[in-house]
């Protein structure tokens, strides 16, 4: 069983009484960006960490998985990172032992900042019975086509609302959309494979059938996203999947984190 933790961005998954916890983008370090403006907030991680350690309390699960972007600088580590990601996971790891990480592109040089007991996958996922979770920024494993839902973060997706004044109120959503698993797996082979490699995954062919994705919204608080109801020009969904055209995500579902479906994509487009 796979469900939406009401009022959080996050999923959790049960089978055979064990309960994963399920969230994405955590973006620790955020902060220093804005300081490189000239704005000084002081770190917000700790709000973080009890933002989590809530939601750990309110499921009781037997594990935590994040699907990447643990911190928010990309190929290094800032000074505030090596101070506090240390400090958040000593934390986590007391309220629960099993911690595992899928690296997400803020990932580099990650391994050093955290417990040696975490477990840190590749970028392109694993799977969690007939779920595949991966970060997003690239393709998922090929083993993960096999997988009925295709679970993934990266992309922030938000809805704006505006007012009568001409203000915008933007919020996270959760979207979910349908894709043929034989045109995406196609997708996958004319993107990773020459022609004589392609034969190991033909029979991802053979039986179409519709799957679904779903992109998790941003786990901080503080961080905005991508408006998904707003158009961009020149701007386009970020990662293979999206990018690939696979899934008309014009039509996939939006909902609000309290669980409220607000319409599909194509139909939110004009209220933003």
């Amino acid at each position: 069983m796979l469900t939406p933790v009401e009022n959080f961005p996050a999923l959790l998954h049960e089978k055979e009484q064990q309960k994963s916890l399920i969230i994405a983008d955590l973006h620790l370090g955020w902060e220093t960006n804005l300081i490189r403006k000239g704005v000084h907030i002081p770190s917000q991680t700790s709000k973080t960490l009890h933002k989590l350690i809530q939601l750990i309390d309110k499921t009781t699960p037997d594990s935590v998985i994040i699907l990447g972007d643990i911190k928010h600088t990309v190929a290094k580590a800032e000074l505030s990172e090596w101070q506090d990601i240390p400090k958040f996971f000593e934390t986590l790891k007391g309220k629960i032992a099993d911690i595992q990480i899928i690296r997400g592109n803020h990932d580099g040089n990650i391994a050093p900042l955290l417990p040696p007991t975490i477990q840190i996958h590749p970028s392109t996922g694993i799977t969690l019975n007939t779920i595949g979770l991966f970060h997003g920024h690239t393709w998922p494993a090929q083993k993960l086509l096999k997988c009925r839902t295709l679970i993934m973060g990266h992309v922030h997706p938000t809805i704006t609302f505006r007012d009568a004044s001409g203000f915008y109120i933007a919020t996270p959503v959760w979207i979910k959309a349908e894709y043929d698993n034989a045109k995406l797996a196609a997708a996958f082979i004319k993107s990773k494979y020459t022609k004589k490699s392609t034969q190991k995954i033909k029979r991802f062919l053979k039986k179409p059938k519709n799957n679904q994705l779903i992109i998790m919204p941003c786990f901080n608080d503080f961080l905005g996203g991508r408006p998904i109801n707003r158009k961009a020009k020149g701007r386009k969904y970020v990662g293979p999947i999206l990018r690939s055209e696979v899934i008309d995500i014009d039509e996939a579902e939006v909902y609000l984190l309290e669980g409220t479906f607000l319409g599909t994509i194509k139909q939110l487009k004009g209220i933003g």
